[in-house]
């Protein structure tokens, strides 16, 4: 890889480029012409998508899954008078999050295959603007010891967590008791089964688990939303972002999705934070902190919305959200099984191969039959991943 030019304009790599992240993301900076840069963009296999993306935004660099799709897209690009190069596989996304002339690495790799990129921008010493909560829920320990090591400056985008991050005083690394928090409140709208009879809950099809109530999101992601197993995820990433433990930690159900998330201090203060929910404000505090610039999201109307409503969750109704706590308080590997164990019945789901009530139960027998062990390197996580994939799909090939 050579080198860019210098330039006074942020460059931003966004690993995930094609997905809701990514694509927020670019919205976001297209309104800010003037301060950022698109330095690289990176798919799996929409490598559509990517060229039209590398048609407006000029990257230097693209990075697809496959040689063939990169020596496709490169033929295409030249053809049309355009410089960027193309990348492909592990190493071109490790060297599109480590490059020297990066700024800022955007990480929206969605599941598992994030990890490794995400890490490399994290030992360059990247600001990393963290949107694949599977990093930390994977490798927690390993991911904030590089953190602290490079000096890299992490920013959480996912909604939840940034609203906790404005809330936190600018010291809460030295301890949360030290500077006052007594608990923090993340909140999660209980998704599209929230009132659902538990009797209808086996027959749920992919369509509707994927119609989030509020959030426009990909996928895997409205899934876990459906099963609350993302708030289970995003629990664990709390406690490893925040230094919390997980008894610091509640989870609230709150339908309207206008609270994001809250912080109790011990004087009997709450702050929240508030917004529409549009993935943009996150994403634009992230890219601007610790300024602030314009989102594209629109003022909230607080007048307008009415009312705002919290419950407690409802275990019996998401077991994914005791089974995410357990895994935390198996520690070690613990959670990089639950996450395996659920991309794989997740994918199962969406497929039509199990029903959404067998998504728990694949990855209560995944974590009850595979024991955690404490990593002292990432390929201790990614060992513990297969063997929690390779355990998932034959629980689900025998549930046939």
């Amino acid at each position: 890889m050579t080198t860019a030019a210098p330039s006074a304009l942020k460059a931003v790599t966004i690993l995930g480029a094609t997905g809701s992240i990514g694509l927020s993301t670019l919205d976001v900076i297209s309104r800010h012409p003037d301060r950022y840069r698109v330095f690289a963009l990176t798919a799996n296999t929409r490598t559509e998508e990517l060229f039209q993306l590398a048609l407006t935004f000029s990257p230097r660099y693209i990075v697809v899954r496959d040689e063939a799709d990169a020596l496709q897209l490169q033929r295409r690009l030249h053809e049309v008078g355009r410089e960027t190069d193309v990348l492909f596989g592990a190493q071109g996304l490790h060297d599109v999050a480590a490059h020297e002339a990066v700024d800022s690495v955007v990480a929206a790799i969605v599941g598992a295959a994030g990890l490794e990129s995400t890490m490399a921008a994290v030992k360059a010493g990247k600001q990393v603007l963290l949107a694949n909560k599977e990093a930390l829920v994977m490798a927690g320990h390993l991911f904030m010891t590089a953190v602290a090591e490079s000096g890299a400056v992490l920013l959480p985008v996912d909604s939840e967590h940034n609203a906790i991050f404005q809330c936190m005083p600018g010291d809460y690394r030295s301890g949360l008791a030290r500077v006052g928090v007594r608990k923090i409140l993340l909140t999660g709208s209980g998704g599209p089964f929230r009132t659902t009879p538990l009797s209808e809950l086996a027959s749920v099809t992919p369509a509707q688990a994927v119609a989030h109530p509020n959030w426009s999101m990909g996928p895997k992601i409205s899934v876990d939303s459906a099963t609350m197993m993302n708030k289970g995820l995003e629990l664990i990433e709390a406690c490893w972002l925040f230094d919390a433990r997980p008894e610091q930690v509640q989870i609230v159900v709150h339908p309207q999705s206008v609270i994001h998330s809250m912080v109790e201090y011990i004087d009997g203060s709450v702050l929240a934070q508030l917004g529409n929910p549009d993935m943009r404000t996150p994403i634009a505090h992230a890219l601007a902190w610790p300024q602030r610039i314009e989102s594209g999201v629109g003022a909230l109307d607080i007048i307008a919305r009415g009312r705002l409503d919290f419950q407690e969750p409802d275990y019996a109704r998401f077991p994914c959200l005791r089974l995410a706590t357990e895994a935390m308080q198996f520690g070690g590997t613990g959670p990089a099984l639950l996450n395996a164990a659920n991309e794989e019945a997740v994918a199962a789901f969406l497929a039509g191969t199990i029903r959404f009530t067998d998504i728990p139960r694949v990855i209560e027998r995944v974590l009850g039959e595979i024991s955690a062990v404490e990593p002292q390197l990432l390929s201790d996580v990614q060992t513990a991943d297969r063997e929690a994939r390779q355990l998932a799909a034959a629980i689900i090939s025998d549930n046939r």
